[in-house]
């Protein structure tokens, strides 16, 4: 296991100075070095197997923007070019079915210019607004041809088997839009989150013409192709034949509902749709590319607190392909011949690839180290791109002939790391309170050196489904190189050890990981490693939920916290927050009825913040829809009104981690620096 070898407390001093030995030998990583990762997303590569296209993001700290563009990547060489180095709002790059064109979805800076009058069926002609279209561009030469002219951003396309549409998701305008403009804008709430402004409309399905030309509506109704509190909506599939679409069909627009969602099929010239898979949860259709198989994703028996599975239709019988593997499966996609399937999922702590046969076992890919960080995409020819990195290595660009095959790296875009010192990372294993097999990922200091006892930071993951790799972590490096050990455990709710250990969250959200991660740090300590009076513990999201639990239950524990965007309070969680209805299946009802009343409040951290004594930087963004701000405002006071040593900064964004570079090395500067003032 390249970054560090797995090993039990029982054989951890033998094999400490090999896992905590540091990565390159120049100056330690710094706050500086931050505002120069590149970050690399929805890679596609060619039907041929000869060029990736890749979304290629640069932040800029001058402006606090991120350069965003499309990259075209040629698998032999590794030469880079960019395709769109103009355009903003980049996204979605697809390949026309043969490689000749590449469409995309961009910010439309000339609306009203290139694509005709009527370009949408029943809309008004373009009004100079800009919004999100599909752009298509020839892959010998020219300039891209804006195809849409959609009065919303149009967030996903596909591309029709014969490359003649394209098939693309947009949400409705509102029926009252002239009595909103004139304030007569009151909205019924149902679903939404609190900060909500306005009713959501439904995103409903489009075709048009790949040279341009006028748009046809497929579906129209209440149900939605998309929700709120998504980067894109889920793309439709066309039939291999090219006769009808399917796509993902959710109650409405609000994300509350989504859990609800099942799989539509409509013609491709229209008619009423009809379902395809009316599994409750059931997302991400993709047909096989022979044969008349069929998958898509859903809860593993459709228990929201299992793990993702692969279903598939063939025969008219309907299977979960990876029931065998019983774990989280995070995305997946077809190999050709249609026989088998590419799976991406935690196995401990590494992000890994399986080979799936339909109806068969799965085999393991060896992967040489290189930790998988992207959907996966297969060219027709059986050749794999995806998005990697390695504990020393942020993301790049990797390759792979086949899935016997190791991954060739073919960037270099995070190639400065190669000349930091960066901290050892190591995987460490022990046995939990509840008789699981657990384990988590320690960091040690570029400059670690055997016989010292150090700091130690807990570093606790968000979720709670997903789970800590050996993956690169700026913020863990940064911790590292302050002098810190960081410790980032995995607790009973995570990704990465099967179903049984994430379904074993339910309805102990807050006790049961909680020991989880104290029989962690407990194994941690026998290393001999750690300075136990100078132990601090962190986390954003739900690593917040759990570092103020940890900090009401164990206060004696730890010196320092820093809780980021923290849930503090079930009930007001899912009373304002835009999930609220995934809140329930973590307690099997709701907290307004006479079963479930306690434990969403025995659950909750604030019952306990009476018995704080840790000293508290509490931090996140105030226009955060998925953990509200408002709970880190109860915190705050609660500490504040007992005595305890509190501060409390609020970045003035609309989302639930700063997006942006700025704000982001903000975080991490008062991060370490609040680490340091109090444990160093």
């Amino acid at each position: 296991m390249v970054g560090g070898r797995s090993f039990t407390t029982a054989a951890a001093a033998l094999m400490l100075m090999t896992c905590g030995m540091a990565y390159g030998a120049g100056r330690d990583f710094a706050l500086t070095d931050v505002r120069d990762l590149v970050s690399l997303s929805d890679p596609q590569i060619s039907p041929d197997g000869r060029e990736v296209a890749v979304i290629v993001s640069k932040p800029e700290w001058k402006t606090d923007k991120s350069n965003r563009e499309i990259d075209l990547i040629d698998v032999a060489t590794g030469a880079q070019r960019p395709l769109t180095r103009y355009r903003t709002g980049v996204s979605s790059p697809r390949w026309s079915p043969d490689g000749k064109r590449l469409a995309f979805i961009a910010s439309d800076t000339t609306a009203g210019t290139d694509a005709q009058p009527d370009a949408q069926d029943g809309a008004s002609p373009a009004t100079g607004q800009k919004h999100d279209q599909i752009f298509v561009m020839p892959m010998d030469g020219g300039d891209a041809l804006r195809v849409t002219d959609a009065e919303r951003d149009v967030v996903s396309l596909a591309w029709s088997p014969d490359g003649k549409e394209i098939a693309y998701v947009v949400a409705d305008v509102p029926a009252n839009e002239k009595a909103i403009k004139a304030h007569d804008d009151a909205f019924q709430v149902t679903e939404n989150n609190f900060l909500t402004r306005a009713a959501l409309t439904p995103s409903q399905l489009w075709v048009v013409p790949s040279t341009g030309g006028k748009a046809k509506r497929l579906t129209e109704g209440k149900f939605s192709l998309d929700t709120d509190q998504r980067h894109s909506a889920p793309e439709p599939v066309w039939r291999p034949d090219g006769r009808a679409i399917a796509f993902t069909r959710f109650p409405d627009p609000y994300w509350a509902l989504s859990f609800q969602s099942v799989i539509d099929t409509v013609g491709a010239t229209g008619g009423e749709p009809a379902t395809l898979a009316g599994l409750e949860g059931a997302w991400a259709p993709r047909f096989a590319p022979a044969g008349s198989a069929f998958a898509f994703m859903r809860p593993r028996a459709g228990d929201e607190n299992n793990g993702n599975a692969v279903y598939v239709v063939e025969d008219h019988k309907t299977f979960d392909a990876t029931a065998a593997l019983a774990r989280n499966i995070d995305a997946y996609a077809w190999l050709p011949g249609g026989d088998s399937l590419l799976l991406v999922g935690q196995q401990g702590t590494h992000s890994v690839m399986w080979r799936q046969g339909v109806g068969g076992g799965a085999t393991l890919l060896e992967l040489a180290g290189v930790e998988v960080e992207s959907q996966p995409s297969v060219s027709s020819t059986g050749a794999i791109a995806f998005v990697g990195g390695t504990p020393s290595h942020a993301a790049e660009l990797y390759v792979m002939a086949s899935t016997d095959a190791r991954p060739r790296r073919v960037t270099s875009v995070n190639g400065f790391l190669d000349r930091l010192a960066l901290g050892g990372v190591a995987t460490i294993e022990w046995r939990g309170p509840s008789g699981f097999r657990e384990d988590g990922v320690l960091i040690y200091p570029p400059q670690y050196r055997e016989g010292r006892r150090y700091p130690l930071v807990l570093l606790i993951h968000g979720g709670p489904e997903g789970a800590s790799t050996v993956g690169f972590s700026s913020l863990a490096q940064l911790l590292a190189a302050a002098g810190f050990i960081v410790f980032e455990p995995n607790y009973r709710g995570s990704t990465n050890l099967g179903d049984a250990y994430q379904h074993a969250i339910y309805r102990d959200t807050g006790a049961g990981p909680g020991k989880d991660v104290m029989a962690g740090l407990a194994a941690v300590e026998k290393l001999g490693v750690v300075d136990p009076k100078r132990i601090g513990v962190s986390g954003w999201s739900y690593g917040g939920y759990m570092t103020d639990w940890l900090a009401g239950h164990y206060p004696q524990a730890w010196r320092a916290a820093v809780a980021g965007a923290a849930l503090t309070d079930w009930v007001m969680d899912y009373t304002i927050a835009f999930y609220q209805q995934g809140d329930v299946y973590f307690f099997g009802g709701s907290p307004w009825s006479a079963s479930d009343y306690r434990i969403w409040r025995a659950q909750s951290p604030i019952a306990y913040a009476r018995n704080v004594r840790t000293p508290t930087l509490i931090m996140g963004d105030v226009g955060d829809s998925n953990v509200p701000l408002v709970n880190s405002y109860e915190w705050y006071h609660a500490l504040r009104d007992n005595g305890v040593e509190v501060q409390f900064y609020a970045y003035p964004a609309n989302t639930h981690f700063p997006t942006d570079i700025v704000r982001q090395t903000d975080v991490y500067r008062r991060w370490v620096e609040w680490m340091t003032a109090h444990l160093k």
